[in-house]
């Protein structure tokens, strides 16, 4: 595969869509203390980081107009993505929460869940190869379509399982809702059943 991708075989290539419609459900966990705190509406303009689908322009990792957020359609999902590194559920560690919202307008993703990585020049190891390629890849589609709010990919962390990462022009498009449908620590007692399931489920310790 690539390590980057052809511009003139993608701007010949009509993109495959995967639209979510507004009100959908989708998760996310996110943190608030350690090096990078955040809130749970944030999109992260500072990057590149060491995420897979980083498109920002600039390789100096600093604020850039680009952004992300990633999420998933089952908390299970972002777990496994989130604490893949290390294989263990940190329920207290720079505050980790759980969030659930539902998108407030639809938004149009770039699908890499079927045949389209394939017929772009490139394969299903986007998902699982070396995340610098990933981010090459993905500052290309970003380039090639310029009306896609993000990209829609199997987790390689939890069987395939839907998982997406908004861009900034999701985040002016105004789809993230102002009140979140569920919001909790991961140290809330509330939450461990939920999270001894999932650690199961993925073969995770919880931590």
């Amino acid at each position: 595969m690539p390590v980057e991708p052809d511009s003139e075989r993608l701007a010949e290539l009509d993109p495959e869509l995967r639209t979510l419609p507004a009100g959908s459900l989708l998760w996310r966990v996110y943190f608030r203390a350690g090096a990078h705190p955040t809130r749970w509406r944030d999109f992260r303009h500072y990057g590149p980081a060491d995420a897979r689908f980083d498109h920002h322009r600039d390789l100096r990792p600093g604020l850039q107009a680009q952004a992300v957020m990633y999420l998933a359609e089952s908390p299970t999902t972002c777990l496994a993505e989130v604490f893949q590194k290390t294989r263990v559920i940190h329920r207290e560690s720079r505050q980790p929460w759980l969030v659930g919202l539902r998108l407030a307008a639809a938004v149009d993703l770039l699908d890499l869940s079927g045949a389209f990585p394939t017929r772009a020049g490139a394969s299903m190891g986007l998902m699982s190869g070396p995340r610098s390629v990933g981010r090459n890849w993905a500052r290309g589609f970003h380039r090639a379509y310029p009306a896609i709010h993000g990209l829609y990919y199997p987790s390689s962390m939890h069987a395939n399982r839907p998982a997406l990462v908004l861009n900034e022009r999701a985040e002016a498009a105004g789809v993230i809702p102002v009140i979140p449908q569920f919001h909790r620590a991961l140290a809330d007692p509330a939450l461990l059943a939920v999270l001894k399931n999932a650690a199961l489920d993925i073969g995770f310790a919880l931590g």
